[in-house]
This record gives C-alpha cells, structure tokens and sequence, in this order.
C-alpha cells in the first residue's frame, strides 16, 4: 500500500478519543497520556489524528525500521523490532525519532539536533545573516540548533562600512534569539545554544547579556572554557584574550585578570543558572570526530542542551535505552541487574539506530525535494537548498548516533544502591563502560556487514583517549576495529529525557529521581457527595489535597508491602520515604561534588558529552558553586550546569550607572515625573488576522508606559520591521500626559521621528493604554498589571488589544515569578511560574504562552 492509499484508509481519532485509549495504555497516568497525544500521535497539519495509543506509533516505527533492514545481511524482523520499543519498556527513540518516523503529513528531519557555522572568517553581515536563516529553516523542520560566534569581531573593532567599527557579539546575540522565538515547532518555540570562548574579547560582555531583563531570552548559553583559562584562575596569573581566537598573528590582544571574570561567570551562575561551561580542551582532546578536523568534523559548538558537540552542518538523532527495565527482582532482596539482556539489547539499538539514519537520508531528499517544487525563485531557496545538501553530505560521510540511556536513579534505587554513594557510582560507571564497549562492538560489527563510514582511518585515531580506554579495557574490540573499522564516526550520549521520561513513568536520563512523593491540589466542590475539603484559599475555591507517588517508588511500596491507598500526613510520607531506596537520593539530596565526580567518572565511557543540570538549594553560596566547576574540570567533566532553587526570580536589571536588583517581591521604585525622554522596545504580535504593535517605554530596561495599535504597514504609521535600535519616546510637552513623539535610527544611523504617536490610534485603546501606563508607573508588579488586564470587562471588539498587551508585558514578567489563583488546566497543579514569558507549570511541565 502506498502512501497515499494508507491516507486515504487511514482511522482518524478525535483528541478525547486518542486521550481515553492512551489513557488505558498508560494504565490512568493523565500526563503521561496528555503529553503522547500532544506530542507524539500521529496528526496531519489539520490536528486530524490517526493514532490512538502508543502501540500505534510503535507498529508504524517497527514497520520502516523493518523495511531499512531489509537492505543488510540478517534483518531484524518487525515483530523483534516491536519487542524492543514497545512500551517504553527497552529501547525508546526520543523525540524526532518518535514523531518522523513512518510519518507522512509532515516534510520534516529525524535529527535531535544541529550545529552551524561558516567555514573560515565569516564575520560579516552576509555570513552571519546566513547563519540566522540557516537556524530558522532547521528550527522550521523541528531541529534544536547551535552555532558559536566566537568568528565576530570584538565591540570597537575597525570595519569597512559606515559604521566605521563593529558593534561586537551581544546585538548578534539578541538577533538570533528573537529569531528562534519566532519559529513555532508544532506549537514549541525553537531551541537555541549560542556559544562563545572565553579567550574572545567580548567574553564578558556575552556572560553579561542575559543578566539583562528580557534580553536574549531564546537562547541557552555556554562559555568555552580552555585549560589555559583554568590553569590561570587557579595560579592567579594573567590570561590573554585575543581575535582571531585561534589565530597565531591576532589582530587584538589584551592581558585580563581571569579571576575576575572567573568570578563573573560563577556569579552570573548562581543568579540566573547561565551561563553554562563547556570545558573546551577536554571537548577536543575526547572528541573522535575532531580526528578528522581536517576534513570538516573539527567541533565547534553544542546542541541546546549541550550533549552533542558538533561540526558544522552535522546532526544527530538520539534514543534510549530504560536501564531499570534490566533490573530483574527490583526493590527486592534478589534483585539483580540482566547483563546479558542488556548487552545483547545495545548491539539491536546501535542497529537501529544506524537505520534510523538511512530514514534520515530519505528525509532530506523528501525536504529536497519540497524545496525543488516551492514556487520561490531559485536564488531564494539556494541557502536552505545547500545546508540541506550539507547536512545530507554530513550524516551519510559520518553515520554519527545518539545512543543514551533513562532511569539511571531509579536502576540504582531498584538495586538497593543510593545515588551518589561511592557503591552506586562504581556500579552507574561499570553500566557505562558495558554500554560503550558493546554499542562500539556492535558498530564494527555493522562495518563488517554495512560497511565502515566513508571516512574512517585507524592511524588518525589511534591516540584518541576515548580509543586508548577502549583499547585498555577489550583489546579484541580495539583489534577487530583496527582491522574493519566501524559503522559510525561517533556513538554515544546522555541527554536530557523529559518526556521520554514521563512515558517510560521513570527518571529522566542520568539524573536522581526529582521527588519521590509530593502533593498536588484538585478544585473540588463542597457540595458534592464525598468531597473532602483541604484547603480553602483566598478567592473562597476549595480544594482536596492528594498525593502522588513517583511510579516506581509506587513499585517500591507495592513490593515491600505498603499502603497505596492509605491517606498519609506529611509525617507518614516522610517516614515512608526514609525507608525507601531513594532516601537521600534525589536531586536536591545528593552531594553536588559527588555527583560531579560521578559524572566525570562516566564521561569517560561516554564519546560526546552529558546534558546533567546540578540543583542546589537557595541558600548555596556562590563559593560553592565556583568549588562546583572547579571540581568539575578536574574530573574530566565536558561540561556543567547550576540550578540554584529559585535563581530564575531575581536577575540584574541594569546596565549603565549604579546596579540595582529586581528581588522576588521587591518593590519597583519609579520616578514620581515621567522623565522627557525614554528608551523604548517594539514588540509586535498577531491576533487572528490583525496585526499589532506595542511600544514600550523603559526605565532601568522595566516597562513604564505601553502604547498599542494596529499596525499599518501600507501607509508608513508604523517603523519598518527591521529596526530595533535607537528606540525612543519622546513626551512633547513635558507633562508625561499629552503629547507623545516616537523615534529610531535608520538603516543609515539618522534619526525618523513619528510625531504625535497617540494621535494615530484609535483613543480607545489610547485611554486604555495611559490606565495601564500609570499601573506600570506606580510600581505595580508586571504579573499583576497583566492579570489585571485579563479581569478587564471589554467589547467584544477590544479584546484582541487587550489580550495582545498582556502578551507584550509578559515578556518583562521576570523568569521563575510565582503564579497565584490560576491551575494548570493540565494537571490542576496550583505549582506555576512565569519562564521567558510563558506560564509553566513546574509539575508537569506543560506551558502557556501569549
């Protein structure tokens, strides 16, 4: 059956269909089945869905997996290949993998993730234009993406253009943030990591750039840390910053106390948890791939989350594997982890995952191909046509995979041993070890069958460190490789498993289990037969109090006899906890130095990196957290970072004159005259078919008067699209109410003035908008301006304006706020907190925004 008949015969399920069914799948667990549906199911560009249960998508995966295998020697059948991914039991492709796999409503990549860049000196507004369209057009096809802009030239530096000297790396920042929090994925907003090293002269600059409310908020950050950089903070000596960063003749030198900026980075760390450190030289001296820098594999950033460095236009496509389902007998005394299951399990998942990129292939030649028939003019479509084409070259050459793992804390917990102790490391470590020997054998073993990848050359590698352990530990191995090389250039990774997670109902990647008990709240209403009222909160809404069990401490209570039904106090549960295998265990239990130590010890079997955050509680000191990093780069570890309890609610707020903190419930001090002249922001939005803009007038980088409108691009009212800087607004006659002018910079650095700003909109929205104004003036905090706005009463025809303001406030509403008197319409959870504008939920992890 072709695909268009499979289309056409295809069952469509509603969303409460597909829910109900996944919902029995999942055996009652509502998010786990919310997120499959949401995420995962089969759907058309319509929302039409045509699975109704994971056992679905499963089917569809093992039957193109099957169909790839055909091509080799000694296939997997569908039915063994089904065996190993059904539910979430063994084997688990994450994310594109899951959702491209046999799809066909969407014209999209298999690869997790990308990295880009230009090859040689691309500092120029050609290059870097590219790379932001080039980032745009993978994000467009559901890829996470990463670029380095060590390669732009400092702030100061002379340039051949009107500008006269260079505007430096943090403006460029801000551009390719904003565009990744244009480009909607399926409903996500895009995934960013911008990278930099530390021997750029504009390092502390780009370490600064998110301390800054509202700036560079589509981005993760990481500075590329050197031995050298290291070397020097420890001795106290001087470090030399240069550009090129890599060049031997640098045109920009300068000496730099590295303490200082050491100090910078670990503060800026403890504030906000950015930026993040790649520790560079042991990026480099690990990397396989940079074996063959030469030939284009030299590493140059990370993807988001940092566990794939890459090289330009390289990808990788990710899947795990559940290390608690080799736990036979768990929470018991006989458990005992299945080695030979285990073992035979990766040899099957390094096999598919080499099928998965023969589908990647077909999927770029599918996107290829959409490309080819766009009605656009070729020379449009030449730059997403050659990444594309480059990105194809890269994963056929290079065969790279992405084998990780999920449920390290609760494989651990199942065998009695606590996460974090030296018996538990010892044991994670020789899991690592097994699982890097075997996933190598089983690529060699491919390139006896498939063939090695196109590149491989044993004499390049052979004092690679990662080579040398494998070499130490199974000379066999390292012999018959030496001899037929292997499948894959690199294989290995552990990545963050969030959803994968919540699917396979345990722990996520190599992290400790978060919390294995906790309390949620459900609206309840007293009236009702058996309700049970706990709490009643200000607003008069009552709500019952239950409790919910991590699935596998659940196991735990099941097998050692405990209660699941019982209604246990806060005392019960913490009784019950300390009896548990998982005591002393979780993320905010376990020593931060052990578990660098245990990261760097399993780093060493790991052939990219480990995407591991270290949660510290609120209280931890910045001391510790630059003792944390230290220790880090010491152990071998490529890369850390900090999440210190609450460090998202309060960042620095200005950049010019005296430092001032915004505090969680701190009091925002404005001045009582509105000022002559402000700088100002633009932020444009859509609602249904209007388009909207906002300007927004700042004080300390804090909104302090919103003025909104239709936009009207035909007439010239508004400023072109491009401007963003130069930005401010003007009050005409000096009384901060009356009159109000509008001016930017143009392309040409002269200054356009829009006189009379409140005279071109409607004076509705006009009055509307100076009552908000003198909220945000008074120093009402911006979370309560906007619920204040979404109480407002309006016609019907004003709703749009108003919604679309509290959409441009948002952006300001400082990262980790609290949220009171709303519910996760998810989980009900009362657990909310504004993040990068958009409401999370820090229980289930759903998120609103707009």
């Amino acid at each position: 059956m072709n695909v268009a008949e499979k289309k056409r015969n295809a069952t469509i399920y509603t969303a409460e269909e597909a829910y109900q069914q996944s919902l029995e799948y999942f055996k009652g667990d509502e998010l786990a089945a919310r997120v499959w549906v949401n995420k995962y199911a089969l759907k058309d560009s319509a929302s039409n869905i045509y699975e109704a249960t994971p056992d679905d998508m499963h089917h569809r995966i093992a039957n193109e997996l099957a169909r790839i295998e055909q091509r080799y020697p000694s296939p997997l059948s569908v039915d063994e290949i089904f065996e190993l991914i059904r539910d979430f039991t063994y084997i688990i492709p994450q994310g594109s993998p899951m959702t491209g796999i046999g799809n066909p409503y969407q014209v999209a990549s298999l690869s997790n993730c990308f990295v880009i860049g230009n090859d040689g000196n691309a500092d120029s507004y050609g290059g870097i234009f590219k790379i932001d369209q080039e980032q745009v057009q993978l994000m467009k096809r559901r890829g996470g993406v990463g670029h380095d802009l060590s390669h732009i030239r400092p702030k100061g530096s002379p340039v051949k253009n009107s500008a006269l000297t260079s505007t430096g790396i943090v403006p460029f920042m801000e551009r390719f943030s904003n565009s990744t929090r244009e480009v909607a994925q399926d409903g996500r907003r895009g995934a960013l990591m911008l990278s930099v090293a530390i021997r750029h002269p504009d390092a502390e600059d780009f370490i600064d750039a998110k301390m800054e409310q509202g700036k560079v908020t589509g981005a993760n950050v990481s500075v590329r840390i050197d031995d050298a950089f290291m070397e020097a903070v420890e001795s106290g000596s001087d470090y030399r910053q240069q550009y090129p960063v890599d060049s031997s003749t640098p045109t920009h030198e300068t000496l730099i106390d590295p303490g200082r900026l050491w100090q910078k980075i670990v503060h800026n760390a403890w504030r906000s948890a950015e930026p993040g450190v790649l520790f560079w030289d042991t990026i480099i001296r690990e990397s396989l791939p940079d074996c063959y820098a030469d030939l284009g594999y030299k590493t140059v950033s990370t993807n988001p989350c940092g566990e794939i460095p890459l090289c330009p236009y390289d990808s990788c496509r990710l899947l795990a594997v559940n290390l608690f389902s080799y736990v036979d007998h768990p929470f018991t005394g006989a458990a005992a982890f299945n080695w030979d299951l285990f073992k035979k399990h990766i040899h099957a998942a390094q096999r598919i995952m080499d099928d998965i990129i023969d589908l990647e292939l077909e999927k770029i030649d599918a996107i290829l191909e959409k490309i080819a028939a766009d009605p656009e003019d070729a020379e449009l479509k030449r730059t997403e046509t050659n990444l594309w084409q480059h990105i194809r070259n890269k994963a056929k050459e290079g065969r790279r995979t992405g084998i990780g793992i999920t449920a390290e804390g609760d494989m651990l917990a199942a065998l009695g041993l606590r996460y974090g102790s030296d018996e538990g490391t010892a044991f994670a470590v020789q899991v690592h070890r097994t699982l890097a020997l075997e996933a190598y054998r089983a690529s060699v073993n491919a390139a006896k069958e498939r063939g090695a990848f196109a590149l491989f050359d044993a004499e390049r590698e052979q004092q690679n460190p990662f080579v040398l352990r494998l070499a130490a530990t199974d000379p066999q191995l390292f012999y018959e490789m030496q001899e037929h090389g292997r499948r894959n250039m690199a294989l290995l990774t552990i990545a963050p498993t969030g959803t994968t997670s919540l699917m396979s109902q345990t722990s996520s990647g190599i992290e400790p289990v978060f919390m294995p008990v906790y309390k949620r709240r459900r609206k309840v209403n007293p009236g009702d037969q058996d309700a049970r009222v706990d709490f009643v909160d200000d607003l008069g809404d009552s709500w019952e109090e239950y409790v919910v069990f991590h699935h596998r401490f659940k196991q735990w209570m099941t097998v050692n006899g405990h209660d699941l039904n019982k209604n246990y106090s806060q005392q019960d549960l913490d009784e019950l906890v300390a009896l548990s295998p998982y005591y002393k265990a979780t993320a905010n239990d376990v020593d931060y130095l052990k578990k660098v130590e245990m990261q760097g010890q399993i780093q060493q079997w790991v052939d990219h990196s480990i995407s591991v955050t270290i949660n510290m509680p609120a209280e931890v000191t910045e001391e510790v957290v630059g003792q944390l990093y230290m220790a880090a780069w010491k152990a071998g570890c490529k890369g850390v970072t900090v999440y210190r309890d609450g460090s998202r609610s309060g960042v620095l707020i200005a950049n010019t004159g005296d430092k001032t903190e915004n505090t969680a419930g701190g009091e925002t001090v404005f001045p009582v005259d509105r000022p002559p002249v402000l700088d100002a922001e633009i932020v444009r939005f859509q609602n249904n078919k209007d388009k909207w803009i906002a300007f927004i007038g700042l004080v300390d980088h804090k909104p302090y008067e919103i003025f909104t409108g239709l936009a009207d691009d035909e007439d010239g009212i508004l400023i072109p699209r491009w401007v963003n800087d130069g930005l401010i607004i003007k009050n005409k006659d000096g009384d901060g109410i009356s009159r109000y002018d509008f001016q930017y910079q143009n392309r040409y650095g002269h200054k356009t003035t829009i006189e009379g700003l409140s005279y071109k909109f409607n004076p509705e929205y006009w009055n509307y908008a100076k009552l908000i104004s003198g909220t945000l003036r008074h120093g009402m905090p911006i979370e309560k301006v906007v619920d204040l706005i979404g109480s407002l009463q309006l016609d019907e025809a004003i709703n749009t304006w108003k919604n679309g303001v509290a959409r441009a406030l948002k952006k300001y509403i400082p990262d980790g706020t609290q949220v009171k008197k709303q519910v996760c319409q998810n989980c009900n959870s009362t657990n909310l907190q504004y993040q990068e504008g958009c409401l999370n939920c820090k229980d289930c992890g759903s998120s609103k925004c707009g």
